[in-house]
């Protein structure tokens, strides 16, 4: 339908809609965040969630204690290579449509522990990220507006054909592999299906 003639039936009251949209319209505005930071970046995380800021206005109305209540994980802060397999753990009990917002330069790329050996260089070498929030820490203006893109790509996504999301593959999966302790890192140190190394080009 045009666009111009649906906004004057709107003004009418007569609203044109699709059942994807619909489907996409209650998904993006009912996305419930898990209780869980790992640094200094959630403080940031838990004002954006306070009267001033009010994270609940878009429809993140409470952060769920439990993963089998949630649908957003935001890995708020550093994470480090003891942490990695509970942040990975905690991805695997939330249920389908899920995602994953990395907040912050540790949580990106490992920020300014970067050449620690103890740090893990970027959740995406586990899970899938779908919004990166850069900054140390960012302010809680920075997650609304993630948070607000991660509601477009929702409200973006189609119900059949091949750019359907994950959760509504057959084929796709749904757990990813936790990582080990092994003897001097990680095992395995990434996930191949999610992560794959630049090439170096000289």
């Amino acid at each position: 339908m045009d666009e111009g003639l649906k906004s004057e039936l709107q003004k009418q009251g007569v609203f044109a809609t699709t059942l994807g949209e619909i489907y996409n319209w209650g998904r993006k505005n009912s996305v419930w965040p898990l209780s869980f930071g790992l640094a200094c970046c959630a403080i940031e995380m838990i004002a954006a969630s306070m009267a001033r800021w009010d994270l609940a206005r878009f429809g993140a109305e409470v952060f769920r204690p439990s993963p089998r209540q949630a649908d957003l994980m935001i890995v708020a802060g550093t994470v480090t290579k003891k942490m990695a397999p509970q942040v990975v753990r905690l991805y695997n009990q939330m249920p389908e449509p899920k995602y994953v917002i990395a907040m912050g330069a540790c949580a990106i790329s490992g920020g300014p522990f970067k050449q620690g050996y103890n740090v893990l260089k970027g959740i995406d070498r586990y899970l899938p990220v779908d919004v990166h929030i850069p900054g140390c820490p960012p302010r809680p203006e920075a997650l609304l507006h993630a948070f607000v893109t991660l509601q477009q790509k929702i409200a973006e996504q189609q119900l059949t054909g091949p750019n359907r999301p994950r959760h509504l593959r057959a084929d796709a999966p749904s757990e990813f592999p936790v990582p080990a302790y092994g003897e001097h890192d990680l095992v395995p140190p990434s996930n191949p299906k999610v992560w794959q190394p630049a090439k170096m080009v000289r």
